[in-house]
């Protein structure tokens, strides 16, 4: 059974959307996990808040098509096409779902906004955390593709708060991978995954995050989207670097979809994980926490 699902970002094609207010869209992807009363969170990607790009071939014979406006005159704001911002989307969905756990992050990190930790809880007490879960929103759409330096040091800030000398697991979750997924080799024997189609596509800079990462002995694991085309996981120095599966039914490619499940157990502390398919194929298992 289920217990909890992470949306990693690229939820909705902004871009594609003909309304200036795409919440209906965000609320209709995460339907799924709502309507079966599974608790979830979410992470922006690059595509979510991009701003509408208009079709080449609706100026062509076949013309533009029907579209939600309040209005039929596209002049009219009813249907502007002015995309909607990141924290518009959030809040939406935090005020009008009650299984939700996203938070809209810190202020002092805007442009970006989805930046917060979840404490993993003993099913026995749920004072006793049994992993830290952090979110960050690695940009793109509105705005650069990048984890800014001001994120890494929210997060030095907020782990020695929740997780002083590093006692607790912790695991790490954003969208467009970071430079070092480009270090690795995903073909070599000790990687675990089933597609290896397309080049990393990083994002623009790094401005610290991986380093504080790769410091911090608790961390096991990072998990990004983005490249469709990859579903593989690496290790890397001390922490293991993970792509999930396309599980959605826009975007680019034709790759069977799939997700990446996660398991993880108490006492002692282990962290799994494998890809399973929409068919019910499950391959790729990997041991995290080794």
């Amino acid at each position: 059974m289920t217990d909890f699902v992470i949306y990693l970002g690229d939820v909705i094609t902004g871009n594609n959307i003909m309304t200036k207010n795409a919440s209906l869209y965000w609320d209709e992807a995460i339907s799924a996990t709502r309507d079966r009363g599974i608790a979830w969170t979410s992470v922006f990607g690059n595509h979510d808040d991009a701003f509408f790009e208009w079709p080449l071939e609706w100026f062509s014979q076949t013309g533009i098509p029907k579209r939600r406006c309040s209005s039929g005159n596209i002049l009219f704001a009813g249907c502007s096409f002015r995309g909607t911002t990141r924290l518009e989307l959030m809040r939406s969905e935090i005020e009008e779902n009650r299984f939700s756990y996203s938070k809209d992050g810190p202020q002092d990190l805007w442009p970006s906004v989805s930046n917060y930790v979840l404490q993993l809880s003993s099913s026995d007490d749920s004072q006793q955390p049994v992993a830290y879960m952090y979110f960050f929103d690695s940009g793109g759409g509105s705005y650069p593709e990048v984890i800014s330096n001001a994120q890494v040091k929210w997060f030095q800030q907020k782990s020695e708060e929740v997780n002083p000398h590093s006692r607790v697991p912790e695991i790490i979750f954003w969208h467009i991978p970071s430079k070092a997924y480009k270090e690795v080799d995903p073909r070599q024997s000790c990687c675990v995954g089933s597609i290896f189609l397309e080049d990393v596509a990083a994002q623009e800079a790094e401005m610290g995050i991986m380093e504080v990462l790769e410091q911090r002995h608790s961390v096991k694991a990072i998990f990004v989207g983005h490249n469709h085309g990859l579903d593989w996981c690496c290790p890397y120095k001390k922490l293991w670097l993970c792509f999930a599966r396309h599980s959605g039914y826009g975007g680019y490619g034709n790759w069977s979809r799939g997700a990446r499940i996660l398991e993880i157990t108490q006492q002692p502390f282990s962290l799994k994980s494998w890809i399973r398919m929409e068919d019910g194929h499950i391959h790729s298992e990997v041991n995290l926490s080794s």
